[in-house]
């Protein structure tokens, strides 16, 4: 998979846990010994998140696994989302861990090379900006098919008509939470939503190749100012534009 799938995987918005992690927290969403509660009935850490979410800033680092579990692609960025609707995801390449370079778990920053992809929702188009390529692809919001992960953090879908959110149980000091697509149209099969003391602090989403994007969110800042300028998007001089925004 290349870095575009990549990000694309993890928008479609998402360290340290194996592949088979994701497996686990499927059995774990019902308790032993408690009574079955439907999944549309049970308010989980995400819904208290986005109940008090207006707006997000955060840097993260991004790894991609194998179905095996080795890693195959690695990526920094950051995420910053301001409800309801519009959020900028910015992510740029790294050296996969086990180069010398790529030892670090620390998020580089997000600006500091030509390369990568930035995704924005101005909360009425989405832009995707392939920096490699000089390439600027548009779809109005409504028009846009896959439910990804970014776009349920920034509202700009209805949550509960598009995902199925189930509790998961703990692990690693997380209080995790399942989420699976409403429909058959998202580009992720699952994604785990890990929280620390009511704070995101992880994600990781499946594919439907088996294989793992984790991500870790690191200086993370909720509700503090955000910019109009952040959460829009001007095509650079020069790239070529693929569609039609709209107005």
């Amino acid at each position: 998979m290349s870095r575009s799938s990549l990000f694309a995987l993890a928008l479609t918005l998402v360290l340290g846990l194996p592949l088979a992690a994701v497996a686990p927290a499927r059995a774990a969403a019902t308790v032993p010994g408690a009574a079955p509660t439907p999944a549309d009935a049970t308010v989980t850490p995400l819904d208290k998140y986005l109940d008090n979410l207006r707006t997000l800033r955060t840097t993260f680092l991004q790894t991609l696994a194998d179905p095996h579990g080795r890693e195959i692609d690695r990526a920094s960025g950051t995420l910053i989302v301001q409800r309801p609707g519009k959020f900028s995801w910015d992510i740029r390449p790294q050296p996969v861990a086990g180069d010398a370079a790529g030892a670090s778990t620390t998020a580089a920053p997000a600006s500091s090379a030509g390369a990568g992809q930035l995704m924005v929702c101005d909360g009425v188009n989405l832009w995707f900006y392939d920096r490699d390529l000089q390439q600027v692809t548009v779809k109005p919001v409504d028009a846009v098919l896959s439910a990804t992960p970014a776009m349920l953090l920034s509202g700009a879908v209805d949550v509960r008509k598009s995902f199925r959110l189930v509790p998961a149980g703990e692990r690693e000091g997380l209080e995790w939470v399942l989420v699976e697509p409403a429909g058959a149209q998202a580009d992720f099969r699952s994604a785990l939503f890990g929280f620390e003391h009511g704070e995101l602090r992880r994600m990781i989403l499946e594919d439907k190749l088996d294989q793992t994007a984790t991500i870790l969110f690191q200086k993370v800042e909720r509700n503090g100012p955000v910019r109009p300028a952040e959460v829009s998007f001007t095509p650079p001089a020069g790239t070529d534009v693929i569609g039609t925004p709209h107005k």
